[in-house]
């Protein structure tokens, strides 16, 4: 892991009203770091990624991401970045090989590229007896796990996931966790939003938002030694209940 910045933010807010989803949070990302947004729904995590991503504006801070401005350039982070939605990443209706074709021309991969992509994705997930049926049709566990490998289709500097392991079963969040070691391992970014406890536990640096702010934020070893507990769960109780 690179430790010279690749996300940097610097008191990024999101007020709806008066009412503060994200509240002065600051953090700097490392180049092919595993970092985790860890807290309970309503936490303000989403909120935070939206803004990091480009498709939602801040109310005020400082923010790069990829070395690009979130106020002034979000149509240059979205082209260098991978992004999987919590409730939308794949369409249904379209086979996974269409699915794969469509996001590599969203992408602005050539032909030849999208055609070594998806033979290289068939052969990595082993999607052989299911690249031609439609999406719809698949477990969910399937459909996150070619939803992430859609989202590194364009090899991003940077990969946001959003809940990326929700409703799946243990196995398959193992498994899905194993393909987000091997991004970093390869040099990209993975920026990752949680509620399962466990999960902290797989990552460099944890960030623990509670009503929009962070209220930790380091490696899960010393979280766990400053909160003087045994796992990620109980650093988490421990500051929730204050």
């Amino acid at each position: 892991m690179d430790h010279q910045p690749i996300i940097q933010v610097e008191s990024l807010t999101k007020r709806f009203g008066d009412f503060s989803a994200v509240d002065a949070i600051t953090f700097k990302v490392g180049k092919g770091e595993i970092f985790v947004f860890l807290g309970a729904n309503g936490a303000g995590k989403t909120t935070a990624m939206k803004m990091l991503i480009g498709i939602s504006n801040p109310t005020s801070g400082k923010a790069h991401v990829a070395g690009y401005d979130v106020f002034t350039q979000a149509e240059s982070i979205k082209k260098s970045i991978g992004y999987m939605s919590q409730k939308f990443a794949l369409y249904d209706d379209l086979t996974v090989k269409e699915n794969i074709t469509f996001f590599g021309g969203i992408y602005g991969l050539s032909g030849a590229q999208i055609k070594e992509k998806t033979a290289l994705m068939i052969e990595e997930l082993e999607l052989h007896e299911v690249a031609h049926q439609l999406v719809g049709a698949l477990p969910l566990g399937w459909k996150q796990k070619i939803s992430f490998s859609v989202a590194l289709l364009h090899n991003p500097k940077i990969v946001f996931l959003d809940e990326p392991t929700g409703g799946v079963d243990p196995i398959t969040r193992r498994q899905f966790w194993e393909m987000i070691y091997k991004t970093a391992h390869n040099g990209t970014t993975v920026f990752v939003t949680t509620h399962y406890m466990d999960e902290a536990e797989y990552c460099d640096r944890v960030s623990i938002m509670v009503n929009g702010k962070i209220e930790a934020l380091d490696t899960p070893k010393r979280l766990k030694e400053q909160f003087e507990v045994d796992s990620m769960n109980d650093v988490f109780l421990k500051l929730a209940r204050g």
